[in-house]
């Protein structure tokens, strides 16, 4: 079985309003559902992504007030890579500066990456790459042949880089293309989402806690291929959970040999199953067994809302 790579990032963090000014402000990205972590209620679950919300183009996250910062570190998903056209860098070296965000410029395989951290310091990266669909989505000055079009990849940080390397291989069906810098590269065959880097050295453990990722998720093209997914992780003797269903995909969770979190999630029903695509994100969506708790889930709820920021005013 092959994954086509990545469906979507989930991260802790800690502000709701300065995540969104951070990712749909600032990056640009489409709030394209606004809705509540099922398992606690009182606290949102923002995606990020495309125009359409497509799998390989979302970041998604459970803001918590007032919660502790984690540490980067062996057992996460150590940088969240986003992918932009190529001749776009120059116009993201820009952007970032004129909001201040602090960059550093490095290379891996070849390539050049710009790399920097959130409100609260989880890494990211932006990298231009040919492949991939252009994003059809502007907002707030970012025109739609600069904006970013999904995700590029990630870079795992493991306890065991060997095992996780293997698990890419023989199980999630990824090819290993190269080593460069002390980064072993794997590829899937998806346009977006597609390139892994695993370091290859040894490193602290990782704490989860705001500004850290808490799982990483793959992609299945439809619920029946999703199944076979659950059979075939059992088969290669890890402890895959029960089928999920999240609303807008179906889910399956399982610990690799390097302490990261792995979730298979299917590209169907996607995000416009509750909402018309022209209005997504703009509505609290709560799934059917807490729509009778609406009114006090709302109290709960810090008021966040996507705003051109003052930096694109001027």
């Amino acid at each position: 079985m092959k994954t086509a790579g990545i469906h979507h990032i989930t991260a802790f963090v800690r502000d709701a309003q300065a995540t969104v000014d951070f990712y749909a402000g600032l990056l640009g990205l489409r709030l394209v559902k606004k809705t509540i972590n099922f398992d606690a209620p009182e606290v949102y679950h923002l995606y990020f992504g495309d125009e359409q919300g497509s799998p390989g183009t979302i970041i998604t996250f459970f803001p918590s007030a007032g919660s502790r910062l984690g540490t980067i570190g062996a057992g996460q998903v150590g940088i969240t890579t986003y992918v932009v056209p190529e001749g776009s860098l120059d116009f993201w070296r820009e952007r970032l500066a004129k909001f201040g965000v602090e960059v550093l410029e490095t290379t891996r395989f070849g390539e050049t990456y710009l790399q920097f951290g959130d409100p609260d310091n989880m890494q990211a990266e932006l990298v231009a790459r040919q492949e991939g669909p252009n994003s059809t989505w502007t907002f707030g000055g970012i025109p739609a042949d600069k904006a970013i079009k999904g995700f590029g990849g990630a870079v795992l940080f493991s306890l065991a880089p060997a095992s996780t390397a293997s698990l890419l291989e023989q199980v999630m069906g990824l090819e290993k293309t190269g080593e460069d810098a002390g980064y072993a590269r794997f590829r899937s065959f998806g346009e977006l989402g597609n390139i892994i880097d695993v370091n290859v050295n040894e490193m602290p453990r990782g704490a989860g806690g705001a500004g850290t990722v808490h799982h990483i998720a793959w992609r299945a093209k439809d619920f029946a291929e999703h199944e076979r997914w659950r059979a075939h992780v059992e088969s290669s003797g890890y402890q895959p959970t029960p089928i999920v269903d999240r609303q807008y995909f179906n889910a399956i969770y399982f610990r690799e040999l390097g302490g990261i979190l792995f979730e298979i999630a299917t590209d169907p029903p996607g995000f416009a199953r509750d909402e018309d695509q022209a209005h997504l994100g703009e509505q609290l969506m709560l799934p059917e067994w807490y729509e009778k708790y609406r009114e006090q889930i709302v109290a709960l709820l810090p008021p966040i809302e996507v705003r051109v920021l003052e930096e694109d005013q001027l």
